[in-house]
């Protein structure tokens, strides 16, 4: 038999340190007004547990404290709080933000888009119009005329910045215009007389 000298290297095996699994995904739907405020969300966590060698199910609560400005997709993970298997560590929990749909607003980024419906003859002759806001107050605005893509933008009415404390997005008004489906020969030519003068945009 070979002798180590004092120089010589002892590798010691890995193979009994535990491995991690993969973290187990949860998804935790917000509403719009969650993510605008912010909130704190108590979540009932089910996950197996090793107990004198026997996996059991338990339950646990955990909090998450939603963050002004979060979207969709933002992660949180709670170290050790998934499953546990035997000759593993105790797996990562991970939840996920999910956006519920709102019955009003769509969410682009940090703007919000509210889309109002309005007959034609209010697009061509004016209107006034009462546009709700997310935190339920009503904002009263006045049009000359509206034409077809027609964007009316409320600075600072759309959602937090996360990473820009006290700012927020843009809220981006859009307009269907709702044409008649119908005209009479006279209302053709009424039409015709009033509008033969107008100036028209051109299109490349």
């Amino acid at each position: 038999m070979s002798r180590l000298s004092p120089r010589s290297s002892i590798i010691f095996s890995q193979s009994t340190h535990l491995r991690k699994p993969p973290p187990i995904e949860k998804k935790l739907e917000c509403t719009l007004e969650e993510l605008c405020y912010g909130c704190v969300k108590q979540i009932m966590i089910s996950r197996d547990v090793i107990i004198n060698g026997i996996i059991e199910q338990q339950g646990e609560m955990v909090s998450i404290t939603v963050k002004p400005g979060w979207k969709r997709g933002t992660r949180i993970t709670f170290d050790g709080k998934g499953d546990e298997r035997p000759g593993y560590q105790p797996a990562d929990l991970i939840m996920v933000i999910d956006e519920k749909t709102h019955l009003l607003f769509e969410r682009d980024d940090d703007d919000l888009v509210y889309k109002v419906e309005i007959p034609l003859v209010k697009a061509l002759v004016g209107c006034s119009l009462s546009i709700p806001l997310l935190e339920g107050e009503k904002m009263s605005l006045s049009f000359d005329l509206i034409f077809p893509g027609y964007v009316k933008i409320i600075k600072g009415q759309g959602m937090p910045i996360a990473k820009e404390i006290g700012k927020r997005g843009d809220l981006r008004i859009g307009f269907l215009i709702n044409f008649p489906m119908f005209l009479s020969s006279e209302q053709r030519f009424n039409a015709s007389t009033i509008l033969k003068d107008c100036s028209y945009p051109d299109f490349l």
